[in-house]
């Protein structure tokens, strides 16, 4: 097996995205305002969507991608949830 630029590159992009993560989720953890914890929420989702794409583009497996899909849109509309609650005090109206 010949290692290429593409495995160097991978690999350090799950190390960066993985750090990421762990960060995403102290600020989430830690707080201090509801308005970081929901920041924190959106950036783990977007780091933990983007590692899948990774993992799809060294295993070239489709299934990566369409999970990275389902991440992106629940996250998304989870973000809206959160903020729009945050903002009025109520989801649906």
């Amino acid at each position: 097996m010949s290692v290429t630029i593409l495995y160097y590159a991978l690999t350090a992009a799950h190390v960066m995205l993985s750090v990421a993560m762990a960060l995403a989720l102290l600020r989430m953890i830690r707080g201090p305002r509801a308005q970081d914890r929901v920041l924190g929420l959106d950036t783990l989702y977007v780091n933990s969507m983007l590692l899948l794409l990774t993992f799809g583009i060294g295993s070239g497996r489709t299934l990566y991608f369409e999970a990275a899909l389902i991440i992106g849109l629940l996250g998304f509309v989870a973000t809206v949830a959160l903020a729009k609650f945050l903002m009025r005090g109520e989801v649906i109206e």
